[in-house]
């Protein structure tokens, strides 16, 4: 594949991290591949049912007070830090650095994320149609560990391990160290997103290779592209299956 501006060249549609919304408050610095709040783009609402990804760095005794989501999968993948959830369903809990969030707003639901702690925290926040409407809200969170291999956060059958989710969706993520090569775990046929979290990978395709650094978004359909390679240090991303 080709390296191209953002836009669709060739079935793919790359979004560079230096072109998501961007958002600042003295507490919150916010970074958005797509449109969200009152960043609005109408080429920009999403990649097929993935309508969300924010990458959030929240100050210490700072965060986001009571506020209600319905029909939406909602998960927060932890990347530096602690955050505290509270919701209307009875949970209280602390997600930490390797640990996930899922929580179904289904009917309707209302939450808090506040740092508690003494130091910034960093996350992304995902949003995920669900392929229903009305369902009931559920809450699920899990430790998970990374390296040189995808590990299966969110599958509907929860096979591998992984977290539920109400769609047919599958998402994983990976560390692989430096000259680390991956294949990816698509169906055929599927569309496909992959997040740079940190670091650098270059993604092979029959046109050629795609060079992708922190915080640069790919989507393709599966079997445009064979493998990936970590090209640095620290590498840290996310590859969503989606129909």
């Amino acid at each position: 594949m080709p390296t191209t501006t953002s836009g669709r060249r060739s079935g793919t549609l790359l979004r560079p991290a230096t072109e998501r919304f961007h958002g600042q408050l003295d507490w919150l610095e916010s970074r958005h591949s797509f449109s969200f709040g009152h960043h609005y783009d109408p080429a920009w609402m999403g990649f097929g049912p993935l309508r969300v990804i924010n990458e959030d760095t929240i100050a210490p005794g700072r965060g986001f007070g009571m506020h209600p989501h319905s029909d939406m999968e909602i998960i927060t993948v932890m990347v530096e830090g602690e955050l505290s959830h509270r919701d209307s369903m009875g949970h209280g809990a602390v997600l930490r650095v390797g640990e996930v969030q899922r929580m179904s707003a289904g009917t309707g639901v209302v939450h808090s994320e506040i740092n508690e702690s003494t130091s910034p925290c960093r996350l992304l926040q995902i949003w995920i149609e669900p392929s229903s409407r009305g369902i009931e809200p559920a809450y699920e969170q899990k430790p998970f560990a990374f390296g040189d291999h995808w590990t299966l956060l969110l599958d509907p059958q929860q096979s591998e391990g992984a977290m539920a989710i109400h769609r047919p969706v599958r998402l994983w993520r990976a560390q692989p160290s430096a000259g680390v090569s991956l294949q990816l775990p698509l169906a055929a046929g599927r569309q496909a997103w992959l997040q740079l979290i940190d670091g650098a990978v270059e993604l092979s395709g029959p046109d050629g290779s795609q060079p992708l650094g922190a915080g640069d978004g790919l989507g393709f359909l599966a079997g445009e592209s064979g493998e990936l390679t970590a090209t640095a240090a620290g590498t840290d991303l996310l590859l969503f299956e989606l129909a």
